[in-house]
């Protein structure tokens, strides 16, 4: 059995993060870091409904050290993070509603109050690339060199932090920044 308090978290975050409805079906994906080993979500499954045995351990390298499933496809995109970023020790990509909207549709997220303090009024969006890609996981991991959060352009996005609670604190946040400026702009176009 696979488990460790890596593996725990992981199980305990995934459920919070289906319950907030974050990563809705089985999309999205997670891990969590301590020192070089990398505990990552299983490909093809609901982050709402794994259980330990679920969860694959990786070195920080990517080798398979543990876990009965094949991580998620995103695997790289979490350790070049993890390689590019000492401070990040969690990491949660969701496809929620309201941010992958934006993401989808092209337009930027306001920066608010609670996120992290820039020059740039918005949160940043990175292009397109294909999910799993090489390319995917070299602009996201280039694109939080100076932040905490990043929008894919079409995709949804993905939150880093302290430890892997707070990144899916700051999914959430992001999420209701989203949701709160759609209804924001949906009622200034209304006439009364």
């Amino acid at each position: 059995m696979n488990q460790s308090p890596l593996t725990l978290e992981i199980c305990e975050t995934g459920e919070y993060v289906y319950s907030k409805g974050l990563s809705p079906g089985k999309s999205g994906n997670m891990s969590v870091r301590s020192h070089d080993t990398v505990a990552i979500t299983p490909s093809g499954m609901s982050l709402g409904y794994m259980k330990p045995e679920d969860v694959v351990l990786l070195s920080i390298d990517g080798k398979k050290l543990a876990g009965r499933k094949k991580p998620s496809s995103e695997f790289q995109l979490h350790l070049d993070v993890y390689k590019n970023r000492k401070d990040v020790q969690g990491i949660v990509h969701t496809h929620s509603p309201y941010a992958t909207g934006f993401a989808r549709a092209g337009q930027m997220i306001e920066r608010v109050e609670g996120l992290k303090k820039s020059e740039v009024p918005f949160l940043k969006m990175v292009e397109y690339y294909p999910p799993g890609s090489m390319e995917l996981a070299a602009s996201v991991s280039n694109g939080l060199n100076e932040e905490d959060v990043i929008i894919l352009r079409n995709h949804g996005l993905v939150a880093t932090g302290s430890n892997l609670f707070e990144a899916a604190l700051l999914a959430e946040f992001v999420e209701e920044v989203a949701k709160t400026q759609f209804i924001s702009r949906v009622l200034s176009d209304m006439e009364l």
